[in-house]
């Protein structure tokens, strides 16, 4: 203390302790919220980031190897190489809210046309009711057994060729192709009947002649080796809302009632 400076009272001292009490917890008070701020800020950021990096291990996952495709794909078709039915089976339409029900099939599988030729009616009456979205997965799994070593993957892109240029027709086809299968192991039917039978089933004459040109063929390509990756070895293979169903397909109604349950 100065030797002029006049002694403090102790009112006065208790005073002056007292407001540097107040300022140091003003201070620590300040620190605290300071302190809270920085980590909500930085809990936001967390979340933030942490909902971004989701956002883009979604969107990876979701990738198939039809996603950057270039080639010519047919407008009705997906990423995981379905084209779609929707109301009226109609190709390219979906119906909101029903169970989606997925087929891979190959033209040349004899399986396959059974479940045509069990199921086929049943889902087209689903698909007239609105109560489906179908997606058909024409696969090229059994070009091997063809003589000419290729008959899947051209009636996969006569079917694609039907869907993307005359798809209210597109449903008719497919199951004219089947009514009209060939034997496991000959050479299958020429891209010229196909056509024909496009025409048979409603398909425009000039649609139909663009079956030759085989402008699917490398997306039926594609689009197989997606269903592989998707665990596909097999056809038919039937999915319902997602999940490989098992149920007996070969008994009519089966299916019918499993997708109406789904609904």
């Amino acid at each position: 203390m100065a030797a002029n400076e006049p002694r403090k009272s102790k009112a006065e001292r208790r005073d002056a302790a007292r407001r540097e009490a107040e300022r140091l917890a003003a201070k620590q008070a300040a620190t605290e919220k300071r302190n809270r701020l920085i980590i909500v800020v930085a809990s936001v950021l967390v979340i933030a980031l942490v909902g971004v990096a989701g956002f883009f291990i979604w969107k990876e996952s979701q990738r198939t190897l039809l996603t950057e495709f270039e080639g010519a794909r047919p407008a009705a078709s997906t990423d995981t190489g379905g084209i779609t039915f929707g109301a009226d089976a109609v190709a390219g339409t979906t119906v909101e809210q029903a169970p989606e029900l997925e087929v891979y099939l190959d033209f040349m599988c004899p399986h396959c046309g059974t479940f045509e030729a069990v199921n086929g009616g049943d889902i087209k009456t689903l698909l007239d009711e609105g109560a489906v979205t179908l997606s058909v997965h024409p696969l090229n799994f059994l070009d091997r057994q063809s003589s000419e070593g290729d008959f899947s993957s051209r009636a996969a892109n006569a079917l694609a060729t039907v869907a993307d240029a005359a798809p209210e027709q597109a449903y008719d086809f497919m199951q004219a192709l089947f009514a009209t299968q060939p034997a496991e192991g000959g050479a299958g039917l020429t891209d010229e009947e196909m056509g024909q039978i496009a025409v048979e089933a409603g398909v425009p004459q000039e649609v139909a002649d663009t079956i030759a040109a085989g402008t699917f063929l490398e997306w039926v390509t594609v689009a197989s080796d997606q269903a592989r990756n998707d665990g596909v070895g097999t056809t038919p293979s039937i999915f319902l809302e997602g999940s490989r169903w098992t149920g007996d397909w070969a008994t009519q109604g089966t299916l019918l009632q499993a997708v109406r349950d789904a609904a």
